[in-house]
């Protein structure tokens, strides 16, 4: 069976006025895959989930969302043809309830009885936000706050949820948890794209991968084959296995 491509980025460069931040990008993301893109600070990775929403403009290239050339078009309509992001930080809507997030996250959809029954099945993923329904975003732990921008996100019914550093800010015990949700909410049919500085814990549930340094790709292979790279294993992964 032939692989569909969801999400395409051909020979893209992206520059912030005169100065390049992006060189002759290729990244290819199938239906129903979990890819990551790996990197250091000031990699380019955050250019790369700016350049697929349409923030940053390309001057080469092109990118697209099952087949539609998106370059070029405005954000919004970019997330109206199934991107969702859950982005650093979390970013969540501080005096919002909990339940008041997760419907921002549906505002665009029509079909409102399907959207209750989303939430009823966001909720059955995320039992913690349960819990918390009426309470206001504020008062969350920042891994329920991942959870909650997580909800929101995919109540968008996404054909891609990007995921811009999940584990940023949160302790090592819930950043096992939330790789263990990411992996169960592709297993589940969302196609998902992680970006990510931590590569032994995203490589464990990614099905492939893509390294990232100085706006350029240098790897691209399947997660095993990267960690058992030994480049890898000298610049990100902490030495040898």
């Amino acid at each position: 069976m032939n692989k569909i491509p969801i999400l395409e980025l051909q020979n893209v460069d992206t520059y912030y006025g005169s100065i390049q931040a992006l060189y002759d990008i290729d990244i290819v993301i199938y239906d129903g895959e979990l890819a990551c893109l790996l990197g250091g600070n000031a990699s380019g990775k955050s250019t790369i989930l700016k350049t697929i929403l349409g923030v940053c403009n390309i001057r080469k290239g092109m990118v697209k969302l099952n087949g539609e050339r998106i370059d070029g078009k405005p954000t919004k309509y970019i997330i109206s043809k199934g991107v969702a992001i859950v982005p650093e930080n979390r970013r969540i809507f501080p005096r919002l309830s909990v339940l008041e997030n997760m419907e921002m996250g549906a505002y665009l959809r029509t079909d409102r009885t399907e959207v209750k029954r989303d939430i009823e099945r966001m909720l059955g993923l995320f039992p913690r936000l349960k819990e918390r329904l009426h309470q206001p975003g504020i008062t969350l732990s920042g891994g329920e706050q991942q959870m909650l921008a997580m909800a929101r996100a995919l109540l968008s019914n996404p054909k891609i949820l990007l995921m811009d550093e999940p584990s940023m800010g949160l302790a090592p015990i819930l950043v096992d948890q939330q790789f263990d949700l990411i992996h169960k909410v592709n297993q589940q049919g969302t196609t998902v794209f992680v970006v990510e500085q931590n590569a032994t814990m995203a490589l464990s549930i990614a099905d492939r991968g893509y390294v990232l340094q100085t706006g350029s790709i240098v790897l691209a292979d399947t997660a095993q084959a990267l960690l058992n790279n030994e480049m890898m294993q000298k610049a990100y992964l902490g030495g040898e296995n």
